[in-house]
């Protein structure tokens, strides 16, 4: 092949720890004699491991190179003059363990000089990386410092996101200056004690346990924005608190893992907010929102905003997701409003909720309700049949308190439900009543020996599907209590250890998969074709078994 008709190349070598430096000059001769034609766009050099790159990576003669990647370099300790490739447009260095400084400029006083101007007679513009757009560092665990240019406005002109992640001792300042910057993301780099660059595009923030970055001011851009940590947090809500809030146009806020008693100012959200995440945030105080907020759709509240015993959706009349986890002071969720465009809700771990929406939740576009380990709620909400006419799937997990479904009558569109470890619920009249049901799984209730049996509710004969998962009691299935579901098609028993024996009749007629996984008693007399079970079971036309 013509190697100027080459435009991508990718160098790879392989080997273990004790070869990286008995091969370090081995290396160094292949990739110089490998030099490739000019015209090439993409080169990837990974596990090189030659103390320097030769002269033709840099060569500001590959004019049409536009993307580069460095990675597992782990000799390197000085690299070459990237920013004279003047078309380049992405650049990564990552996993290169011997490296310390980078550097802007070409001088003696550096001594891990990567990013050198020329000064050896070869033409240069004078700007370092003309067409730079992406650049990333990732997990450079020697490098200590970043050296820039005086002139801030000689390097990275048209940078447009910037990402810089677990670089665990870098230190010192970022570049001051980068005036096309959208996206800047920092990641575990607890060493980096610095200010933000000073960048008026900013859309997209992100500082992720790299406590010592601060901030300075909110670019009035800035539309997206992610911060984990205590200090940076605090710095957050300090800034935002001195900006207009009318000229911010922030649609997504993340915050997580801040500790401190902090509050957002005015006590309300932007007004542009459409997504808010709260995460292990225990003292921030939620917003009491004394005025409507028009434009939140997703909230999600995880281990966080302990003072908060009331949510009020009403607030909220644009809120599509709902997402409450492990807040531990919640008792109960209100809605005096129609929620026209809620569509799911999940609530786990709130061992204080008792109401859940106490005059009835108006939610008419609801599809998904889950409710996980809410030991102390008794009933999900009134009147579901009208107000959640539309909701399709329910699961409750481990309610053990919950008695019914929905008082005053269960959703005309339910088609799914997963009920477990919820013994009284299954007892609930409720369950009979909901003739749309297609699909049913019901698992971890301990006490249950016999399934169906006298107490339970009578399964409605809609379904189609019928699952029993970890019933770590069930010894005995009895058929005929199953008789009258004269549409289910698969039948599916999960990690029911104890279950051996089949009563009664034959199982449905028009069952057509039976699934047994897990069940080791009953797997065993099935493949013995046991005179008990083989009789309830061989009409069926695939039976798949699994025993763990």
């Amino acid at each position: 092949m013509d190697k100027k008709y080459l435009e991508e190349l990718s160098f790879e070598w392989s080997g273990n720890a004790k070869d990286q430096f008995t091969n370090s000059q081995s290396d160094m001769d292949i990739l110089d004699k490998l030099q490739p034609a000019k015209n090439l766009k993409k080169v990837s050099i990974c596990g090189y491991r030659g103390t320097r790159f030769p002269e033709w990576v840099g060569d500001p003669s590959y004019h049409n190179l536009t993307e580069l990647y460095l990675s597992d370099c782990h000799n390197c300790c000085i690299l070459p003059p990237l920013g004279q490739l003047r078309s380049l447009k992405k650049l990564r260095i990552s996993r290169m363990s011997m490296l310390e400084t980078i550097a802007s400029e070409y001088g003696d006083s550096f001594s891990g000089i990567i990013f050198p101007s020329l000064e050896r007679g070869d033409s240069f513009s004078g700007i370092i990386f003309p067409s730079l757009e992406r650049l990333q560092f990732d997990k450079m665990p020697c490098w200590e410092v970043w050296h820039h240019p005086h002139d801030s406005n000689a390097y990275f002109p048209v940078l447009k996101s910037l990402v810089i992640h677990r670089c665990p001792v870098l230190r010192g300042d970022l570049p001051s200056h980068l005036p096309a910057l959208e996206t800047i993301q920092i990641s575990q780099c607890d060493q980096l004690a610095s200010c933000l660059p000073s960048a008026h595009a900013i859309r997209k923030l992100a500082i992720r346990e790299s406590n010592k970055v601060m901030l300075q001011e909110l670019p009035l851009s800035l539309e997206d924005i992610e911060i984990q940590g205590r200090e940076a947090t605090e710095s957050f809500f300090e800034v935002i608190a001195i900006t207009l809030p009318i000229s911010l146009k922030i649609v997504r806020i993340e915050i997580k893992n801040c500790s401190s008693a902090i509050s957002f100012p005015g006590d309300c959200l932007p007004a542009s907010l459409n997504s808010l995440s709260i995460t292990d945030c225990r003292n921030l105080d939620f917003p009491k929102q004394k005025q409507q907020h028009e434009s939140l759709q997703r909230l999600h509240i995880e281990s966080s905003c302990d003072s908060l015993t009331t949510l009020p959706l009403e607030t909220f009349p644009r809120l599509r997701s709902l997402n409450i986890w492990h807040c531990e002071n919640l008792e109960c969720i209100s809605a005096s409003k129609i929620l026209q465009n809620l569509n799911e809700i999940l609530i786990t771990n709130c061992p204080k909720l008792v109401s859940f929406a106490r005059d009835g939740l108006s939610a008419p576009n609801l599809r998904s309700l889950l409710v996980f380990d809410c030991v102390n709620l008794k009933s999900l909400t009134c009147h579901a049949n009208t107000l959640l006419r539309n909701l399709e799937i329910v699961s409750i997990w481990n309610c053990p308190e919950m008695e019914t479904f929905c008082e005053g009558g269960v959703p005309p569109s339910l088609r799914s439900l997963d009920i477990e470890k919820c013994e009284k619920l299954m007892r609930s009249p409720s369950l009979s009543l909901m003739d749309t049901l297609t699909h049913l799984k019901i698992g971890r209730c301990d006490g249950v020996e016999s399934f169906p049996n006298k107490d339970c509710a009578l399964l409605p004969p809609s379904l189609t599907s019928l699952t029993l998962c970890h019933m770590s009691s069930l010894h005995t299935l009895d058929c005929t209590e199953l008789l009258h579901l004269t549409s289910l098609q698969h039948l599916a028993i999960l990690f029911c250890y104890k279950l051996e024996n089949m009563a009664g009749e034959r199982l449905p007629a028009t069952l057509t998969i039976l699934q047994i996984i897990g069940c080791p008693l009953l797997e065993e007399r099935c493949r013995m074709k046991h005179p008990q079970i083989w009789p309830k079971i061989s009409h069926i036309q695939s039976i798949v078994f699994h025993c763990t």
